[in-house]
């Protein structure tokens, strides 16, 4: 019976731990977020990010997507204003592996070991992208969300990430109150 109460546990955390991107967000608990319903983007802090021109339109195209999915749309006199920020970190994975015999714990020379050590060492970047939304009107920030995974250099799932790292941030908003 205690097995039958772990199946489900253990298949969320399968799935979960495929996901690539992991997300958090933040916001105001003051705040109704019902009211707004249309939106622009926050061009000074978007001309600020330091990323390629064609990723910050896909991130772009990838937000109009979210936002005009949950019912929102574009205004040039919006009650939200959108902004982005982005940064990365290059990973370095060094992976030792040695198969062979030896004499057990301790020092010494072992000559078994000797053949069959293998180090890998493979590189990642990791990227987080930030999207803040602000109330147009009162100029704050109401709501942040973040989300952090491995990026591609392959142009042929460049779209497709970032839609991923879009999607299940701005999945997070509106906030669901407790």
């Amino acid at each position: 019976m205690k097995t039958l109460k772990l199946i489900p546990f253990l298949l969320l955390l399968i799935f979960t731990s495929c996901s690539t991107v992991t997300v958090y967000s933040d916001y105001d608990k003051t705040v109704d977020f019902t009211p707004y319903k249309t939106y622009a983007y926050f061009k000074p802090g978007i001309d600020k990010v330091e990323i390629s021109d064609l990723d910050k339109r896909r991130i772009l195209r990838a937000i109009d997507d979210q936002m005009q999915a949950k019912g929102f749309t574009k205004s040039e006199n919006p009650d939200l204003l959108v902004n982005i920020f982005t940064k990365s970190r290059e990973q370095v994975d060094v992976n030792q592996f040695t198969a062979g015999w030896g004499y057990g714990w301790g020092w010494g020379w072992n000559p078994y070991m000797m053949y069959g050590g293998q180090t890998t060492v493979s590189t990642s970047t990791e990227g987080t992208l930030y999207i803040d939304l602000i109330d147009a009107k009162k100029k704050e920030m109401i709501w942040q969300g973040e989300g952090v995974g491995t990026l591609t250099r392959n142009i042929d799932k460049k779209d497709e990430k970032i839609a991923e790292f879009v999607g299940k941030i701005l999945a997070q908003y509106p906030p669901v109150k407790k």
